[in-house]
């Protein structure tokens, strides 16, 4: 199904030109800004002389450090009379960096959004169930817009509150929602523990987001609901959710290249890759009004899949993010993602829904202690059986991290359940 079929399937080379109309149009918005206006002027940069898509590589990058040397609105392309909305981060690693919208930005994202859940099959008469964070998160208010543009019944429940919202799945006849990866675990022992089978509550689909997960995470999660999990990308600073989504095939997220121009970098050079290389995303947005933004760093880690989807559709797919080079963890000099911990946790049946990676450091060596929830009835048996189910963690983790790890196993409850982003990652180094 397509939303709309056209722009979905349109030929490489229209949807270059009409990418190249665009940019051209985004960089002449950026130039009047007070940020953009400045990075051109120190770079040498002149605007009218970028003719072809490929003179974008010679255009200075964006961090989000810019985003808050420049703030409040020192990259706002339009007067402040025609801004209806703003978005902000947490600012939990520094200042909050805002996103400004007009009212056309917001109805193209809601459009996009729309575009994005019927690539995978959903349509007017799904129950959408938005089990994100609302305010000045966006992945709550974006999925809400585009869901109730695809015509969708809509229920706004938000975060936590684990027995109101299987009453609502309940009495409403939820079909589809939308959730991250940890609660929706954790709220999978809840109906559980209410005597539900979580498939007969009849969810049919889950988009995930929000936070870093592996596919294991997702297989887990399509097995204990019986529902089919789809993996979604976006970042507040490119709107929010929807810059890319898997389709009815799941094999990688069709990146939208109407609104979105990608190019994949060596994090440490910044050259760019061919397609097809694992490296960062970084995107230029392209169709929108407020605040243009040029080659951002995503800090992302992907690959963009060069061949063709199934479906039909002609947007370029990129594989799910792998990790962030800014989360990546150096312990004992030897680069670890989290992502790769959770991919070995997810793959042994005995692991629960929750874990927690803890780095300290012990006569000046980095130590790292993985802590597991199993499930109840590991703890029903031989205590030879859970030393051997530890070792062989252990053993999978220093195989593929080459980190000698200790591994502690906890019984299901012991670690702080996730009502939003979940918090996997403490470092007591720094502390």
């Amino acid at each position: 199904m397509f939303w709309n079929e056209q722009l979905e399937t349109i030929e490489r080379k229209a949807l270059e030109k009409l990418q190249l109309e665009k940019l051209r149009k985004a960089l002449a918005a950026a130039a009047t800004t007070p940020f953009y206006k400045k990075v051109f002027a120190d770079n040498g940069v002149d605007v009218s002389r970028i003719t072809t898509l490929d003179h974008l590589r010679d255009l200075p990058l964006t961090t989000k450090h810019d985003l808050r040397l420049s703030y409040p609105d020192g990259m706002v392309a339009v007067p402040r009379t025609e801004i209806v909305r703003l978005h902000a981060s947490s600012g939990t690693t520094g200042k909050s960096t805002v996103i400004f919208y007009t009212a056309k930005d917001l109805a193209d994202w809601a459009d996009l959004i729309a575009r994005s859940m019927m690539a995978t099959g959903t349509t007017r008469n799904d129950v959408f169930q938005n089990m994100m964070g609302y305010g000045l998160f966006t992945g709550g208010l974006g999925l809400h817009y585009g869901a109730e543009r695809l015509g969708c019944l809509v229920i706004p429940s938000s975060t936590g509150n684990s027995l109101k919202q299987i009453e609502l799945m309940k009495d409403f006849g939820t079909t589809v929602v939308h959730i991250t990866p940890s609660y929706a675990m954790h709220l999978a022992d809840v109906v559980s523990e209410n005597g539900i089978n979580p498939p007969d509550l009849g969810i049919k689909k889950a988009y995930l987001g929000a936070e870093p997960y592996s596919e294991g995470v997702k297989k887990k999660i399509e097995g204990q609901w019986g529902l089919d999990a789809y993996n979604s990308y976006g970042l507040s600073e490119m709107n929010g959710p929807g810059v890319a989504f898997e389709c009815e095939y799941k094999n990688g997220m069709h990146l939208w290249e109407d609104y979105y121009i990608m190019e994949i970098i060596n994090p440490d050079t910044g050259e760019r890759l061919p397609d097809g290389e694992e490296g960062e995303l970084v995107l230029t947005h392209i169709n929108r009004e407020a605040m243009p933004i040029i080659r951002y760093r995503t800090r992302d880690l992907t690959r963009i899949i060069p061949e063709k989807c199934a479906c039909g559709r002609t947007h370029r797919r990129i594989e799910r993010i792998k990790g962030r080079t800014d989360d990546m963890l150096i312990v004992g000099g030897v680069n670890v993602f989290p992502s790769q911990i959770e991919t070995v946790l997810m793959n042994v049946p005995e692991v629960g829904n929750n874990y927690q990676i803890v780095l300290d450091r012990h006569n000046n060596l980095d130590r790292i202690h993985v802590r597991v929830e199993l499930y109840n009835k590991m703890f029903e048996g031989d205590i030879k059986a859970l030393d051997a189910l530890r070792k062989k963690i252990v053993e999978r983790l220093k195989a593929l991290i080459t980190v000698n790890p200790k591994v502690e196993l906890l019984e299901p409850g012991s670690l702080p359940p996730s009502m939003g982003k979940a918090v996997r990652v403490i470092d007591k180094r720094e502390i």
